[in-house]
């Protein structure tokens, strides 16, 4: 729901102005809003970042749109202004369910030099809003362009949803992705799922939390030695208290069809936080679940988690586990902060070591080294991916995909796989997965694993593909490999 226009002082301009900044450098849109520091309360961050987010998953369609209006691209600044207002001019349509204002009637009819006539009271606001703060931002001669260009846009961004089967460049344009992946997946999926597609990843992800049943407070001091050298692996100290009396759910926790997960409604953020504070939930998305249960760790097990950061399958891990051994591998560098922290939440029965390290480089190496198994009759291989699958979630991605990506990724994640497979005992489990719905980085993969293995040594036992517009969450896939005892 849309905050009243006159209390967006603070967080509209925080908005355009990294807005602005994405479309000068192409920042991830995460480190933009980690840029904002403490300058922004809480109800202001959010209400940044609902524009932030709004304005990128629509750029595609805002940015065509203000280029038919206006004869050469504004700077930045201003850019940014005409983003923010389009957003909110989508968001305002959205929310009297598409019926159309006096402004969108008039349509773009109108010659370039004569404003679209606004009458509807929240448009109005909307383009007196953005003229406001293009002076400030940029200069009184573009807030009168602004003036003139927001009004027309309520017109252009209120023509009708294109057919069902409209071609790829004319779906792209309207649902605001690159041509190029539209096209991938009409030949993928067909029309049909990939308008559904395009139509979920359009629409704001929902909060999901896990409800940890088993679960220790961490202490403050959360691990036991210091960040450690490059490669050493670090023994992961939980605050191994006695798990917590269970406690019920929070009566404003939306159950859903998945065990253990709640969808969180807006407004809660002063009772979610101590909540994560203390460990007793996770904000993760239903989706995550999918590859830990194909692994089926059980308790007393040994398992090793091969791409672990920033840790969130890691802790589920530990959660299904409750006593066992669990190794944590990844490349050192900024998501190991958060691994950490994750890791030393896992309950007090399991037993936990973070090792930072290629595993691509002699893993088997690097584990003996430090007196940890070469070994496991468990891993996970959550590999980095094109982040298809979580396009709601990640609404810069289809912005920095390119082309190559599904060149290059499978060619990485096969040799992530292939080195994960020999840290897998005979008579072990394997499970590969992604956060990707193509099939380049997930089917392909796969197969061209088996090709490659010597005969009878592997077996694809199960496999879920997850389509997040059938799902009803995030998409990815998930690979269940066995390795036999005795290859032929």
């Amino acid at each position: 729901m849309s905050a009243p226009v006159e209390a967006r002082t603070t967080a509209w301009p925080a908005a355009a102005r990294l807005l602005a900044r994405w479309l000068d450098r192409r920042e991830r849109v995460d480190e933009l809003l980690e840029s904002l520091g403490g300058s922004l309360t809480g109800t202001e961050r959010a209400r940044c970042q609902h524009l932030v987010f709004g304005a990128i998953r629509h750029f595609g369609r805002i940015d065509a749109a203000i280029g038919r209006l206006v004869s050469h691209s504004p700077r930045f600044a201003t850019r940014a202004v005409l983003l923010v207002a389009g957003f909110e001019l989508i968001e305002a349509r959205a929310e009297r369910g598409g019926a159309p204002t006096r402004a969108s009637e008039a349509g773009t009819t109108n010659a370039p030099d004569q404003p679209t006539p606004v009458v509807d009271g929240r448009v109005a606001k909307i383009v007196h809003h953005a003229v406001e703060q293009t002076k400030q931002l940029a200069s009184p001669a573009e807030a009168r362009m602004v003036n003139a260009v927001v009004r027309k846009l309520a017109g252009v961004l209120a023509e009708p949803p294109p057919p069902k089967l409209a071609p790829a460049d004319v779906l792209a344009e309207y649902f605001s992705h690159p041509v190029w992946l539209v096209r991938s997946w009409l030949a993928q999926f067909g029309a049909a799922a990939t308008r559904a597609l395009l139509e979920w990843n359009q629409q704001p992800a929902p909060v999901y939390a896990r409800w940890r049943s088993s679960f220790a407070e961490p202490a403050e001091d959360k691990l036991s030695v210091a960040a450690p050298t490059e490669g050493n692996p670090v023994p992961v100290e939980a605050a191994k208290a006695a798990p917590k009396a269970e406690e019920p759910v929070p009566a404003w926790f939306k159950p859903t069809a998945w065990a253990g997960f709640f969808e969180i409604p807006p407004g809660h953020w002063t009772e979610i936080e101590p909540l994560l504070q203390r460990g007793r939930i996770y904000l993760q998305d239903p989706a995550t679940r999918i590859p830990v249960e194909l692994l089926a760790p059980a308790a007393g097990e040994l398992v090793l988690d091969g791409c672990a950061a920033p840790g969130g399958k890691s802790l589920l891990i530990a959660d299904s586990m409750r006593q066992g051994r669990l190794v944590a591998m990844d490349l050192p560098g900024a998501r190991i902060g958060r691994l950490k922290e994750n890791l030393a939440r896992v309950p007090a029965g399991v037993e936990v070591a973070l090792v930072q390290g290629d595993l691509r480089q002699d893993p088997a190496g690097l584990l003996r080294e430090h007196k940890l198994p070469a070994q496991f009759p468990a891993v996970l291989l959550d590999v980095p991916c094109s982040n298809t699958g979580v396009m709601r979630h990640r609404v810069d991605v289809k912005w920095r995909l390119q082309e190559g990506d599904f060149r290059k990724h499978p060619l990485q994640q096969l040799a992530l796989l292939r080195a994960a497979a020999r840290l897998v005992a005979p008579g072990g489990r394997l499970v590969y997965s992604t956060c990707s719905i193509d099939t380049e980085e997930n089917e392909h993969v796969v197969q061209e694993f088996l090709a490659g293995a010597r005969p009878g040594e592997w077996k694809l036992e199960n496999h879920q593909i997850s389509r997040p517009w059938e799902a009803g969450h995030d998409g990815g896939a998930a690979f269940l490999l066995r390795k036999n005892t005795a290859p032929s």
